[in-house]
């Protein structure tokens, strides 16, 4: 059976929520073997989703790390192991004795990850926050919303998954490279503050071309632009258009059936206005499904809005294996995809705590000691 690209590695995940889970499945998914710990006792996630995605593909032990025994057991994996990743706040992995300090003095060549809000200095630090308020905090959610109208929050994408699991997983692949010259561990420190900033860098370079000058919701890229926006069809459900370039553009007029010699220049900001009504009313004389085949096979850039049901389902889709069923829940698939050391298939999530004997008794624990600790009630 293939291990996938990161076949033989070793993480250790302290349970938490959204980005450090994420990080982990994405090490998971492609072949890490991820043991999750979980409290000694299961039940009090905040979300408590059966099966959840989030934690697929990894084994779970139950772990009381309010107590010493329970620290030792954690300190005892991450002696072993290649990878530790964290998200709490700052401070809390050293007052629960699970600091990169503690950890390191175990094993220096440990990448101890972690990802917070905030980061792990500054004057917020310490504070609370969600993800809304981190890619506030960053400048991208004021970007993202209609013109004149209050900013959107983008679901929670851009900064526990994208600014920060996804961003904690590519420090940790770093660290793991770097680590191979000089045989040594580090702390990486993501921030999804500094994350959702690192997502918005193109902007940067459109505003000093001049490129980016608008208020929120009137430029290129954010709905502004009528060639690049979202319209509704005759039944109600949605098309979303990308003809930016000339040749995707007049493929666009041709699919829509309009005259072109009589339609303003559409990059000419001065008729965007204009530019839009036309194609609010060509757009709308259709149903989604028949504007969608009008244009397959064409580069008018004119695709659909799909529900996620409906994306699981689209032939494309089904044809990459963009999602997969696991365990009776569809959801994404792992990526990207490798030609020579493809990731294996993800496994449905186990109960926190089911793995805890079998993953002791591979970190050097015998029969003996795995039943005083669970006695004590150091361990699920």
């Amino acid at each position: 059976m293939n291990a996938g690209p990161l076949g033989g590695l070793r993480v250790i995940e302290l349970a938490g929520l959204a980005p450090a889970p994420f990080a982990g499945t994405m090490l998971a998914d492609l072949g890490a073997d991820v043991v999750r710990v979980d409290r000694a006792r299961p039940g009090a996630d905040v979300l408590g989703i059966p099966n959840d995605p989030l934690t697929r593909s990894r084994r779970t032990i139950g772990v009381d790390t309010k107590t010493p025994e329970g620290v030792e057991v954690v300190l005892s994996l991450a002696q072993r192991a290649d990878v530790l990743i964290e998200g709490f706040r700052p401070g809390v992995a050293e007052r629960m004795g699970l600091g990169p300090d503690q950890a390191h003095a175990r094993n220096p060549r440990l990448v101890y990850g972690r990802v917070t809000g905030w980061g792990q200095d500054g004057p917020l630090a310490p504070v609370a926050g969600h993800d809304i308020n981190y890619i506030g905090l960053s400048g991208a959610l004021a970007t993202i919303g209609r013109a004149g109208e209050k900013p959107v929050a983008p679901v929670n994408y851009l900064g526990d998954f994208g600014g920060g699991g996804l961003y904690l997983a590519m420090g940790v692949l770093a660290a793991l490279y770097e680590r191979m010259s000089s045989g040594q561990g580090q702390v990486v420190d993501a921030s999804m503050v500094d994350g959702s900033a690192l997502l918005t860098t193109q902007l940067y370079g459109m505003k000093a071309a001049g490129a980016w000058g608008g208020e929120r919701g009137e430029n290129l890229l954010d709905g502004g632009a009528p060639f690049y926006d979202t319209y509704a069809c005759a039944d109600g459900r949605y098309v979303a258009v990308g003809a930016i370039e000339m040749r995707f553009w007049t493929a666009l007029v041709e699919v829509l059936e309009l005259d072109a010699e009589s339609l303003p220049v559409h990059l000419d900001r001065s008729r965007w206005p204009e530019l839009r009504e036309i194609l609010t009313e060509a757009i709308g004389k259709y149903s989604r499904d028949e504007l969608v085949a009008k244009a397959e096979g064409t580069d008018a850039c004119l695709t659909p809005v799909l529900t996620p049901d409906e994306a699981a389902q689209h032939p494309h889709n089904v044809a990459r294996g963009t999602f997969t069923d696991v365990g009776g829940t569809v959801q994404p698939a792992p990526g990207p995809k490798f030609d020579r050391t493809p990731a294996p298939e993800p496994q449905a999530s186990h109960e926190q705590g089911a793995d805890t004997a079998e993953v002791l008794a591979e970190f050097g624990y015998d029969g003996a000691a795995i039943g005083a600790l669970r006695d004590g009630g150091a361990i699920a």
